[in-house]
C-alpha cells in the first residue's frame, strides 16, 4: 500500500466521534424513536376504542330512550282511553239511574214481561231497551228461581206473582239490582215464541194486562218497531237445578248474573254488594204489612233480604234499628216509610245493616 493510501485511511478513521456506533440498529436515538412510535400506536388505538365504544353507547342510549319513549306514549294512551271509557261508562250509569246500585231513579227503559197462563207464571223477561243505541237486552228468568220475595221469603219468583205483579217487580228489582216498575203480561206461547225467535217486534199488540197508559203502550209499540231484530239478544238466567223432594227449583248463579247486569245494565256487583241491607219484621199484626214496607223500601233504592214476623205484634211506633253503617242511613228509611224512630244497636256480625220493625203507625201507599 502507498504512503498515500494509507495516510488518507488514517486520516478518515481519525475523524470518526468517540462512543458513535455506525450501525443505525444500535442507535439510542432510533430506539427511542421506535418506542415513542410504538406508544403512540397504542394510544391511538385504544383511543380510537374507547371512542367506538362511546359512540356505541350513546347509540344504545338513544335507542334505549326511543324505545321508553315509546312504551310511555303507549301507556299514556292506553290510560286516556280507559280513562275515556270509564268515563263514558259512568255517564251512561248515571244516565239510567244506576250508579253504584242505587233503585232511587225509576228507568222508564227496564221493563218486565211476564208470560202467563191461565194465572200461573210461564217466566219472567227483565228487558232493558236501549232507544238511543237501538238495542234490546233481557234476561230470561224461570218461574222456578229460587230468591228472596219480599213478605214471602225465599221461594220459587213464580209464586210472587199470586200477590200480584207489583210484588213480581220488586222482587226481581231486589235481585237484580235494576229497577223495574212497567210490567206486561203476555200469554205464555206469545213469550216463549219471543225468546225463542229473539224478537219482540210485535209483543205489544199481544199484551193482556200493564200498568202502562195507552198512550204508553203506544209508545212501547213504536220503540219496539224501531229496533232491527239483529240488535236483540235474549239470554237464559244462569241457574243451577237443586231438586227437594217432587219440587225442582233454579238456584241463580250469581257471578254469571253479574257479568250480565254489568255488561247490559252498567251495575257493579261490587258497588251494589255496599247497597244497605235490611231485614223487616212484621211488628203490627196486620198480614202482609212487611212485604208492602220492603216494596217501599227496594225501590227507595235499600236490598231487603229478609222478611218476618216480630217477636210480638204490639208495636205502636215503627223501629229502625241502625247495626252497621252510617246512622244518617236510618232517616232515609224513615224518610222513605214516612214513619220511624231511628236508634243505633251495634254489631260486629255482617249480616244486615238496618233492621225495622213495622209498627201500626205505617200506613203503605201505593
Amino acid at each position: 500500500m502507498s504512503s498515500d493510501m494509507r495516510d488518507d485511511k488514517a486520516n478518515s478513521e481519525s475523524k470518526i466521534p468517540t462512543g458513535y456506533r455506525s450501525s443505525r440498529r444500535g442507535s439510542k436515538s432510533l430506539k427511542s424513536a421506535k418506542r415513542a412510535e410504538r406508544a403512540d400506536k397504542i394510544l391511538t388505538g385504544w383511543s380510537r376504542f374507547w371512542a367506538g365504544v362511546r359512540n356505541l353507547g350513546f347509540g344504545l342510549a338513544v335507542l334505549l330512550g326511543g324505545v321508553l319513549a315509546l312504551a310511555l306514549a303507549a301507556l299514556l294512551i292506553a290510560s286516556l282511553v280507559n280513562g275515556v271509557a270509564r268515563w263514558s261508562r259512568e255517564q251512561r250509569v248515571a244516565k239510567s239511574g244506576q250508579q253504584s246500585g242505587s233503585q232511587s231513579t225509576e228507568s222508564s227503559e227496564n221493563v218486565l214481561l211476564i208470560g202467563e197462563d191461565g194465572g200461573k207464571v210461564a217466566g219472567f223477561l227483565a228487558v232493558r231497551i236501549d232507544e238511543e243505541a237501538k238495542q234490546i237486552y233481557g234476561i230470561a228468568i224461570p218461574d222456578g228461581a229460587f230468591i228472596e220475595v219480599p213478605g214471602q221469603g225465599f221461594e220459587k219468583v213464580g209464586d210472587s206473582f199470586a200477590a200480584g205483579p207489583d210484588v213480581s217487580l220488586t222482587a226481581i228489582s231486589n235481585y237484580l239490582q235494576v229497577p223495574f216498575t212497567i210490567y206486561a203480561t203476555l200469554p205464555g206461547q206469545t213469550y216463549r215464541d219471543a225468546l225463542k225467535a229473539q224478537n219482540l217486534t210485535s209483543i205489544a199488540a199481544s199484551i193482556t194486562a200493564t200498568n202502562l197508559s195507552n198512550e204508553q203502550r203506544a209508545k212501547l209499540a213504536a220503540l219496539l218497531s224501531t229496533i232491527p231484530v239483529k240488535n236483540t239478544a235474549l239470554v237464559p238466567l244462569p241457574t243451577k237445578p237443586i231438586k227437594l223432594g217432587n219440587q225442582t227449583y233454579f238456584e241463580p248463579q250469581r257471578g254469571e248474573v253479574a257479568d250480565l247486569l254489568k255488561a247490559w245494565w252498567g251495575v257493579d256487583a261490587s258497588a251494589a254488594a255496599q247497597v244497605t241491607r235490611v231485614i223487616v219484621y212484621n211488628g203490627a199484626g196486620k198480614p202482609g204489612v212487611a212485604g208492602l214496607a220492603a216494596q217501599a223500601l227496594i225501590r227507595g233504592g235499600f236490598r231487603v233480604i229478609d222478611t218476618k214476623n216480630a217477636d210480638r205484634f204490639d208495636y205502636k211506633t215503627t223501629q229502625i234499628v241502625v247495626e252497621r253503617g252510617a246512622v244518617e242511613k236510618g232517616a232515609e228509611v224513615a224518610k222513605v216509610l214516612g214513619v220511624g224512630e231511628v236508634s243505633e244497636k251495634r254489631t260486629d256480625e255482617d249480616v244486615v245493616d238496618i233492621i225495622v220493625i213495622v209498627g201500626r203507625d205505617y200506613k203503605p201507599t201505593k
